[in-house]
């Protein structure tokens, strides 16, 4: 990876990390009602938050990392086989860690023990 690519995806990762970081918690109070369906509605709409910050909090986290990979100089680097990853792939998921051969096994491999779950089955 060249040194303005690497430039470029440092930006951006910054600019993300400032997005992320900046999320507002204070959706998530829930106000009293003599409404039940009001409470609800709160209480949905307080659900929906939460998984909103979750993911951001993830989010967050991943991009951090990028960024720390970055000053150990293994951006760019998938953290399973050690091979570069993809240009295309830095450029539409510049957090990753994982070249996208790698990424897709480990998904396949957490849908097979999801079905194995689900099918009732001890993991």
């Amino acid at each position: 990876m060249t040194r303005p690519e690497l430039k470029r995806f440092r930006k951006d990762l910054e600019a993300h990390q400032s997005e992320l970081a900046t999320s507002n918690r204070e959706s998530l109070a829930v106000e009293a009602s003599p409404d039940e369906m009001d409470r609800i509605q709160r209480f949905s709409e307080r659900e929906y938050e939460m998984n909103y910050l979750e993911r951001n909090s993830t989010r967050l986290r991943e991009v951090k990392a990028a960024l720390g990979r970055m000053d150990e100089g293994s951006y760019g680097t998938c953290a399973e086989c050690e091979e570069p990853i993809g240009l295309k792939r830095m450029t539409a998921v510049p957090w990753t860690a994982t070249c996208i051969v790698c990424q897709e096994a480990a998904e396949k491999a957490a849908a097979g023990a999801d079905a194995v779950i689900e099918d009732g089955v001890a993991a």
